[in-house]
């Protein structure tokens, strides 16, 4: 049977799925086509520990693998995991949070589009840090709700502001806030005063508030605040993948206030019917591995000093704050103003992967680019010998 040019029509995708691409990810799928054919590619191009999970957590995996059938769980993730989270909050910031508030995800990406689906209708208006997160923006595209790019660099310590949100508020109202302490791209922290104001800000004009705090646990001068301290009404994301290492085992979770669980848990069930018991069972055990979890740490803070130290002298020394999570974030404007063509060179001449700026800001990252330094740290050294030699050649 031959296809004519209505049938060909009737394949074309749907508008919601006509968005950007995730460039982290194609650059990743270009480098490991270069790894298979026998390159030796230096990965800097997303944010992956290359650590192991915990001993404890393959361990957990391990037993229950031999203990039987690994079933569905309840669409709110296991209550024994569900409990241990709360008891997390309780002895990291004190706070006291029901169990009942915990929703257990596929990844902080699941929490992401629960809480989206959840909070938001189709022409919703939600403020997005701008560079952030390229799936922030994707996947409210997908769901028809409309971002309004708030703007973090160097004059605003890259930290997103309660002043700035009034101010887009004022100009049109605002659905929703979406603030990210530590950020990627940028390793910038809110400080507990400015995610107070964030939270009393949301509180008080009536603005739904999500919270994504992936990268707790990876801060290299204070430890990073939590909006549950100042807001019962946010919705708070983490996930088991960045400093628990644990990101092919797609865990995470969100808190709620106590009305939106159930329609969380309907979306849930529906979607995902529940996150992955096999990592369930192993993400409890990841909360008793911090001395092995605190080592891993200690390596990115290796990694970050070399990079730090290191690429100020190939003239990369404009960067972003660093404060945490596991990347910089550089100024190539000397260098191009094409981030992403220089990525591309700088990844087939080069072999280091990295990611381009405007993977996390549309307008103006052509001068930018992403190291991920949750390498190994021989791949740091590596890397700074890489890149001196194709700037050298630029």
């Amino acid at each position: 049977m031959s296809l004519n040019i209505e049938t060909i029509k009737n394949l074309a995708p749907a508008r919601r799925a006509s968005i950007a691409p995730f460039i982290a990810m194609d650059v990743k799928r270009e480098a490991t086509l270069k790894e298979q054919a026998g390159e030796r590619i230096v990965h800097m191009e997303v944010g992956e520990p290359c650590a192991p999970p915990p001993r404890l957590v393959r361990e957990a995996a391990m037993a229950a693998l031999a203990g039987g059938p690994i079933g569905y769980t309840d669409a709110l993730g296991l209550l024994s995991l569900r409990q241990r989270i709360a008891r997390h909050y309780a002895e990291n910031f004190g706070i006291d949070v029901d169990p009942q508030r915990v929703a257990i995800t596929t990844g902080s990406s699941g929490a992401f589009i629960m809480a989206f689906l959840t909070l938001f209708d189709a022409g919703a208006r939600v403020a997005i840090p701008n560079p952030g997160y390229p799936a922030y923006r994707n996947i409210f595209a997908a769901l028809g709700v409309e971002t309004v790019d708030v703007p973090v660099n160097s004059e605003n310590g890259f930290a997103m502001t309660a002043a700035a949100l009034a101010k887009a508020h004022a100009a049109q109202r605002l659905d929703g806030v979406l603030a990210m302490s530590p950020a990627n791209p940028t390793g910038a922290m809110l400080s507990v005063q400015q995610l107070r104001d964030i939270a009393v800000f949301c509180e008080t004009e009536g603005v739904k508030f999500i919270s994504d705090e992936i990268y707790h646990g990876l801060t290299f001068s204070r430890p990073a605040q939590t909006a549950l301290a100042f807001s019962d009404q946010a919705i708070v994301v983490n996930s088991f993948s960045k400093y628990y290492c644990m990101t092919g085992w797609r865990i995470g979770w969100l808190v709620a206030p106590p009305e939106l669980i159930r329609p969380i848990e309907r979306l849930q069930q529906s979607l995902a019917i529940s996150a992955p018991t096999l990592s369930q069972i192993a993400a409890e055990a990841a909360f008793e591995a911090k001395e092995e979890l605190e080592a891993v740490k200690e390596g990115y803070r290796r990694n970050r000093d070399i990079l730090l130290n290191g690429l100020p002298e190939l003239g990369l020394g404009d960067l972003a704050p660093a404060d945490g999570a596991f990347y910089l974030y550089a100024d190539i404007s000397r260098f191009t103003g094409d981030s992403t063509q220089f990525c591309h060179d700088l990844l087939h001449r080069a072999g280091v992967a990295a990611t381009p700026g405007v993977d996390f800001d549309p307008k103006l990252g052509h001068l930018s680019l992403r190291l991920s330094y949750a390498g190994a740290e021989a791949d740091m050294i590596e890397a700074l010998k890489r890149l001196k030699g194709f700037l050298a050649a630029r």
